[in-house]
């Protein structure tokens, strides 16, 4: 038996024409993919090379250790909230009594209001700097300028904290506020001044 096929001609050319377009699609798609691979590969590559650059391992040693030390502030503030029973929430303070008893432990203290202060000028300060910071150490400072800039505002941090928590006589605490407000418009100045595009 013999089976005849008619078939269009121009029908046949659009056929393969586009076959042969897929082909260059699939062709493209396989160039686009190895394009962005190697665009990975490359964000990779400068990742390291960002985690490799020493001002970089500088600024994340120092912003952790003041991070930490702001996070040490909660714990302070629990410890002092405990030992002194005053306590912000209800069902804070019904851990120690019920009813009429447990609202005499709902009060503010001296010295919870005193670490509290301390922490919240931690968030006022040491989230600026965290920003600030990070793009002083991409501006490409010196690894020597910029170690300066981090250990002086860590040490004012620190220092803050001591002398609120003691509390220390001013101007202590208050000179010690100033010193890292002015290391971090010092950054904040330096990366302007290398990247003004305003």
């Amino acid at each position: 038996q013999v089976f005849y096929l008619t078939v269009d001609s121009k029908q046949l050319k659009r056929t393969i024409l586009l076959i042969v377009s897929l082909k260059g699609y699939q062709t493209s798609f396989v160039e686009f993919l190895n394009k962005r691979s190697s665009v990975r590969s490359g964000e990779m590559a400068k990742l390291t090379q960002l985690i490799d650059n020493e001002v970089f391992r500088a600024y994340a040693t120092y912003a952790t250790i003041v991070l930490l030390k702001m996070m040490l502030m909660s714990l302070i503030t629990a410890y002092f909230r405990i030992t002194r029973k005053a306590f912000a929430n209800p069902e804070d303070a019904a851990s120690l009594g019920k009813g009429d008893s447990a609202k005499k432990f709902l009060r503010t203290d001296a010295d919870v209001e005193r670490v509290r202060r301390g922490h919240l000028n931690d968030l006022e300060n040491i989230v600026p700097f965290f920003g600030i910071g990070l793009l002083y150490a991409l501006s490409g400072p010196d690894l020597s300028t910029a170690l300066l800039h981090f250990r002086i505002f860590t040490g004012a941090r620190i220092l803050h904290t001591f002398a609120y928590l003691i509390p220390l006589p001013q101007p202590g605490r208050g000179l010690s506020w100033a010193v890292g407000y002015a290391v971090t418009i010092s950054m904040a100045y330096k990366v302007l001044s290398k990247a003004l595009y305003l």
